[in-house]
């Protein structure tokens, strides 16, 4: 069941400098200037049902396994497109905004690249 689903609408121009440290952070539209150069700028949209750990993240062509929920995710998520997607593997989510994911390397992404989430 697809849990959640948008596009990459914009990349600010430091989202690079988290790949190091295996981190994504997504946000809609309304996200500040002085955060939004650091975000995956995506539409905002309806969460359907819970995102839970094995749950799968499609990033374009790559999938990854949800290894934790953090207990704002859904609701950042649907208010305002704002997470971080965190993929190294941790099994307890310690910020609550944080969507972790199994343990990897990121790959870049592009504009128009899909985010799916689903069970």
């Amino acid at each position: 069941m697809q849990k959640y689903s948008t596009i990459i609408n914009k990349i600010g121009p430091e989202v690079e400098s988290f790949l190091d440290e295996k981190m994504l952070i997504l946000f809609g539209d309304n996200a500040p200037d002085e955060l939004a150069e650091f975000c995956l700028t995506i539409n905002v949209n309806e969460v359907e049902g819970d995102i839970v750990a094995g749950d799968t993240l499609q990033l374009g062509e790559n999938t990854y396994t949800v290894t934790a929920v953090g207990d704002a995710v859904k609701q950042n998520l649907a208010a305002l497109g704002h997470i971080t997607l965190k993929f190294d593997g941790s099994t307890t989510a310690e910020l609550p905004g944080t969507l972790y994911l199994e343990d990897s390397e990121l790959q870049p992404v592009e504009v128009g690249t899909e985010i799916k989430i689903y069970s």
